[in-house]
């Protein structure tokens, strides 16, 4: 009889256990009042309402608000250039930027790594990325999965999930049922690509301009890598400091994270059947990232703006007489911001001028 081990399967229990020794303060570092300790058990626990933080908010009727997603074809820039130490903000940052939409604080994140092949300082880079994006949006790394799959994912190939769970008091949840005519779209800035629409970036980049990953893009001052790299940004701290301030569903009617679809698509989704949004393309000024990428590959206008958020990564929509007073809070708060559009009376949809 052969000698079959795990190991001359693909799988290094040796090596696992390594990379799961590492991760522990990772995950603790993250952890709020909420979390309740719990050593190695098989998951998390959280309380939604608590007493050993003063002043700490406490719900009267609480709704979970969960939300999901990955990086995407982002994954594939990264083992280019072998830095995976910020697609774990970009992960934690999508499911974390959807749940903010329905006005949800965020509570915890649980992440899924699949791999082909053991290999700790990979995984380590990862969950530090994960952990350092729930530290800067207050969400709690609860703990998460590692899979070694070598039939599945070729050596040095690997996916990423997350999951996000936030919460919201029930009375104060926004879903842009209340959107009318007249309440105005504030546009709040990306930080680049965000995470969306890679698959189109590396055609473009890599294969008709044939650039190299640490070529530096000189109207950009900085290197391809880094352009592709830059971490899609975390709204929560932003958008929840805004709703201790202007009332939800009465200053603030809607709110929508500008993902795959570009703002045409995800604005949309939010908006009675009676409400039509037009959106005013010269308010603000595009990023030389996006028209970097246009001109590199001659890309059209309008598939830019289907595919991109072209500098918008969040928006808020609200009533007129509030925009100055949320745009000047934007501000207190670092933050630039732009009223893009405004909702009229009209069939559901969105259009463009200008």
């Amino acid at each position: 009889m052969s000698n079959v081990t795990y190991k001359s399967a693909g799988v290094d229990l040796e090596l696992y256990d390594e990379a799961m020794r590492r991760l522990p303060s990772l995950m603790q570092r993250t952890h709020t009042p909420r979390v309740l300790p719990l050593a190695d058990a098989f998951a998390g626990l959280m309380r939604l309402n608590h007493s050993s933080k003063p002043g700490a908010h406490s719900y009267e009727d609480p709704v979970l608000v969960s939300g999901t997603d990955g990086v995407g074809t982002k994954l594939k820039v990264a083992q280019l250039v072998q830095r995976f130490d910020t697609v774990g903000i970009d992960l934690v940052a999508m499911s974390v930027n959807d749940v903010l939409c329905l006005g949800a604080e965020p509570l915890l994140f649980l992440d899924y790594l699949a791999l082909g092949k053991d290999n700790p300082d990979l995984i380590t880079s990862l969950v530090k990325g994960v952990s350092d994006g729930c530290v800067e949006c207050g969400a709690a790394l609860l703990g998460g999965e590692t899979a070694i799959m070598p039939d599945i994912y070729a050596e040095g190939d690997f996916d990423m999930a997350g999951f996000c769970v936030g919460v919201a008091e029930k009375s104060q949840l926004i879903d842009g049922k209340g959107i009318q005519p007249g309440d105005v779209v504030i546009g709040i800035p990306s930080s680049g690509f965000h995470s969306n629409g890679y698959s189109l970036i590396r055609r473009v980049v890599f294969n008709i301009a044939g650039l190299k990953a640490d070529q530096t893009v000189a109207e950009l001052q900085r290197t391809v890598g880094d352009v592709l790299l830059e971490p899609t940004r975390l709204y929560p701290k932003l958008i929840l400091g805004l709703l201790k301030t202007h009332r939800p569903n009465t200053a603030i009617s809607g709110l929508a994270h500008i993902t795959g679809g570009g703002l045409k698509d995800n604005i949309e989704r939010l908006l009675p059947d009676d409400i039509r949004l037009q959106i005013d393309r010269t308010t603000w000024e595009v990023p030389a990232t996006f028209t970097w990428l246009q001109g590199l590959g001659g890309i059209d206008r309008e598939e830019m703006f289907h595919v991109f958020n072209m500098g918008i990564g969040f928006t808020v929509i609200a009533r007129p007489q509030f925009a100055d007073a949320i745009q000047s809070d934007l501000q207190a708060a670092g933050s630039p911001s732009w009223v893009i559009g405004e909702m009229q009376a009209g069939p559901r949809g969105v259009d463009y001028v200008n």
